[in-house]
């Protein structure tokens, strides 16, 4: 009799194209096996009318479903690898990370291309601290909007609103063919991403020999070291979705070169840095660029967006 395996997935558009791509690739893989996916509502996905950073982020998006996977009522959970904590839970482990998409964040708007057009105070949606930072310290004149819900959710509370941009990953964009949205592909020099943002990860029981085997297949190796000295930086530095923490690894002939950030939510002061070395090294690197960070005072700064995050302005309804 064969086997069905049941890959767990949170339930938004973007989940499903990501637990969807996983499917087919274990499908292809494994011919004689019947797979499918199961929705299951996170923590995160109740929650849509709070912002992130009040909510607390520790699982926000995983716990459920890494639960499921743990009683054994799922095989696989997908994820995009940002939303996972750097730590796993005891009896799991990130069994494959997928190649990574482009990695960049998006500029969204209807009437300005560039972030650097806009005009004096204009206003910009994002839920995201990191983006906020960033943002206002390229322009401290904007005025930032909260906003939260899944990609095709901002996108319609944006056409109805009278906000004059939006920034949103393109991954997300391009993964839901919704590319000519794009105004402009934000460069790293003026955002760093999101750690893991853009790579699809594949969460599995350590216990589960046949599993572990058969997603082993589907990890990406230049993905990896470069996911694993980002997460080594987010990890030291404890951060989350409260905090404004952003890092990006690119991996070239053996080599990494690790950017990082660390910010205020006013973006009024910015500590970033990089550091270069072996891909071997990876983890290692990502621990040395915390720390290099830490010394010029990101830990004093952290602490400061944490306490500050209940003064997050309010969300558009």
């Amino acid at each position: 009799m064969t086997r069905k395996y049941i890959i767990g997935s949170r339930g938004s558009e973007l989940a499903l194209w990501q637990a969807n791509f996983v499917k087919t690739l274990l499908q292809d893989l494994f011919p004689d096996r019947i797979f499918e996916i199961k929705i299951i509502k996170t923590t995160g996905d109740q929650l849509l009318d709070v912002a992130l950073s009040k909510i607390g982020d520790k699982g926000l998006f995983t716990k459920q479903i890494e639960t499921e996977l743990l009683n054994g009522e799922i095989d696989f959970a997908v994820h995009s690898l940002k939303d996972l904590q750097t730590i796993q839970p005891d009896g799991l482990v990130i069994g494959a990370v997928c190649e990574r998409e482009t990695p960049n964040d998006a500029f969204i708007s209807n009437s300005y291309t560039l972030i650097d057009r806009l005009p004096q105070g204009a206003r910009v949606a994002t839920g995201s601290l990191r983006r906020r930072s960033q943002l206002l310290n390229f322009r401290p004149d904007l005025k930032i909007v909260e906003i939260r819900g899944n990609v095709p959710t901002r996108l319609k509370k944006f056409e109805e609103s009278d906000l004059d941009g939006m920034i949103l990953a393109y991954a997300g964009l391009h993964r839901l063919g919704l590319e000519e949205k794009i105004s402009q592909l934000i460069p790293f020099d003026l955002m760093l991403p999101a750690v893991g943002q853009g790579a699809v990860a594949v969460e599995v029981r350590d216990s589960d020999e046949k599993v572990l085997e058969m997603t082993a297949r589907l990890d990406d190796e230049p993905t990896r070291i470069c996911i694993t000295a980002e997460r080594a930086f987010l990890r030291r530095l404890e951060g989350g979705c409260q905090v404004p923490i952003g890092a990006l690894a690119i991996l070239e002939n053996g080599r990494i070169r690790l950017d990082g950030i660390v910010g205020s939510l006013d973006g009024s002061v910015v500590f970033r840095e990089h550091v270069e070395g072996n891909a071997s090294d990876a983890e290692i690197l990502g621990t040395h660029l915390a720390g290099i960070l830490i010394d010029k005072g990101a830990d004093n700064l952290l602490s400061e967006s944490r306490a500050e995050t209940n003064m997050s302005p309010a969300i558009m309804p």
